[in-house]
């Protein structure tokens, strides 16, 4: 399911419109959402893959990325504007049959459009000329594990990482002990070497010098790389309402920039744990509750927890097991709006664990109490 096309999944025409879609997506939605078919991998697999394709064909600028790029166009860290550049490069046409010649671009390991060719050819300039000016480093990803409860409320949590950045030995240069007077032979001091390849020719950096331009030894510490892996410790901001898999993004705490770029951005990428009592329905929670038979009969005033703390809630009088009360806005806060959702409870009748034979003769007793047949609607 996770490779078939939106529209397919959803089972409407790629011109359908957005009420259309929607319609498509609740309709499978409670066919196959897990509580319907507990156990069965399958339907839940079904359900994520639906959920999924309703995310992308739900929001309109993701359906105008989708319609053009695929699912590789939304992926983190993806530019729709270099991946045409990258397309018309090619010097053909682009469209959904011609994604799989596309792919690692789409996967976007590239932070910008020149990293197409860097990759090919070494950090590079286009046209012959000098190297590239300043480039913003690349996004980096990183997976966090967050507490249910602090998903709903919001709060602040720590992420550790290695991540390279700028040795401070060398400075990024790689090398240690230059002179004035130790030129490059090969590169003659400007720090690159050409290189042809299709219809452009390239500027890599020289080899023998790292593109400093100038001779002289590795740097010990990052043995001439320029960069060094460190451990680092980041406080995250959890907004209130964050679903599992939800991006968060940290401007600048991303890869280091090169020539004296810009850091790229870190995003987080959330895993919620499960919680013992409550269970998510987007922004809506459930709840079971136990209840006495004398509280389900006779109505009766119990506390349930939520999010924000225990509340009173009033059962009917006449309540039956399974039956559904709702507190109103005591749910998750949505993401864009910030307005909680609902908390729906779930009354479940107890009866008590006991062998006294009041107990069991009051139980009789309750019996002539039926008006009919309970069990008369259930058979084969």
């Amino acid at each position: 399911m996770a490779s078939q096309d939106y529209y397919s999944i959803l089972g409407v025409k790629r011109d359908a419109s957005e009420a259309d879609i929607k319609k498509a997506y609740r309709k499978l939605a409670r066919k196959y959402h897990p509580d319907v078919n507990p156990g069965n991998k399958e339907a839940e697999e079904k359900f994520k893959a639906i959920s999924q394709a309703y995310e992308a064909l739900s929001d309109k600028d993701k359906r105008k990325i989708y319609d053009e790029f695929g699912e590789e166009g939304l992926k983190t860290g993806f530019d729709p504007e270099q991946a045409r550049q990258y397309r018309k490069w090619q010097g053909r046409g682009f469209g959904r049959q011609d994604q799989s010649s596309y792919a690692d671009f789409g996967q976007f390991k590239y932070s910008g459009f020149e990293d197409v060719f860097g990759d090919l050819f070494g950090q590079t300039g286009v046209g012959g000329g000098k190297a590239t000016g300043p480039v913003k480093g690349r996004d980096i990803e990183s997976s966090l594990e967050i507490d249910f409860l602090t998903a709903i409320r919001g709060g602040t949590t720590r992420v550790t990482l290695q991540k390279e950045d700028v040795c401070t030995v060398c400075g990024g240069t790689g090398r240690i002990s230059l002179s004035a007077d130790s030129v490059c032979k090969t590169c003659k001091g400007t720090g690159q070497t050409k290189v042809a390849q299709g219809p452009f020719n390239f500027n890599q950096p020289c080899p023998d010098c790292g593109g400093t331009g100038r001779v002289g030894q590795l740097c010990t510490r990052c043995k001439g790389a320029g960069t060094v892996l460190n451990t680092e410790t980041i406080d995250v901001t959890v907004p209130a309402g964050i679903n599992d898999g939800s991006r968060i993004r940290l401007a600048g705490k991303g890869s280091h920039g090169r020539g004296g770029g810009p850091p790229g951005d870190l995003y987080i990428i959330s895993k919620v744990r499960p919680h013992p009592i409550f269970k998510r329905e987007g922004d809506s929670l459930r709840v079971d509750m136990p209840v006495t038979i004398g509280e389900a009969m006779n109505g009766a005033e119990i506390t349930v927890p939520t999010p924000d703390g225990p509340v009173q809630l009033r059962v009917p009088r006449g309540t039956r097991s399974g039956q559904r009360l709702r507190l109103k806005g005591k749910g998750v806060p949505n993401l864009k709006t910030k307005t909680p959702g609902d908390l729906y409870v779930t009354v479940r009748v107890q009866i008590p664990a006991t062998d006294e034979q009041e107990a069991l003769e009051l139980a009789r007793k309750l019996d002539k109490f039926y008006r009919a047949d309970i069990r008369r609607d259930i058979n084969l």
